[in-house]
């Protein structure tokens, strides 16, 4: 028999990270994440068009490697708001076992809490040196296109990083209160 009073209550169950619900919420947070899909379906694509030209044609794309280096920016950078929102990073559990189920939320929100912390630098730092990028008129190698754009977007979206780490770690604490 199931009986949801024995349910073992964790930190997921008792706030929803889905973002399951239709709200403008949930396409702000899926936007990106389609964003880097459709990048990573350009870079299949160019990849892909390189190896034939390549091999048919002894002649590739001058800018794949420039290409490939933007696009895999994209994609991971676009991808971590919503990685971070629904902790589907990858974990090492080894300490599990020694924290009780009430000490293991509170490292949870501590470490949640100081990712979002730890991770405002970079994004400041990424900024300065795309302002610093901009200034120079630094662009790239192949395709001329000014680098400090793809600096402000790291910088963006470590930032929307940081920061959904902290909405994690204190919507964690409220639900913590709570129980």
């Amino acid at each position: 028999m199931h009986d949801p009073d024995l349910e073992v209550s964790s930190p997921e169950n008792s706030w929803d990270m889905s973002l399951n619900q239709a709200s403008v919420w949930r396409y702000l947070a899926v936007l990106p994440t389609w964003f880097g899909a459709g990048t990573l379906f350009l870079l299949m694509a160019m990849t892909f068009a390189d190896v034939i030209l390549r091999s048919l044609f002894g002649n590739p794309i001058e800018s794949a490697t420039e290409l490939t280096r933007l696009f895999m920016a994209i994609i991971v950078f676009s991808s971590l708001p919503l990685i971070s929102w629904k902790g589907s990073h990858i974990v090492v559990d080894l300490m599990d076992p020694l924290f009780s189920h009430r000490l293991a939320r509170l490292r949870d929100i501590t470490i949640d809490l100081a990712c979002g912390v730890v991770l405002l630098w970079p994004a400041k730092r990424v900024w300065e040196l795309a302002e610093r990028a901009r200034e120079y008129g630094d662009v790239t190698e192949y395709l001329n296109l000014p680098q400090h754009y793809i600096g402000w977007f790291i910088a963006v979206f470590t930032f929307a990083t940081a920061l959904t780490f902290i909405a994690r770690a204190v919507s964690r604490a409220i639900s913590f209160v709570r129980d």
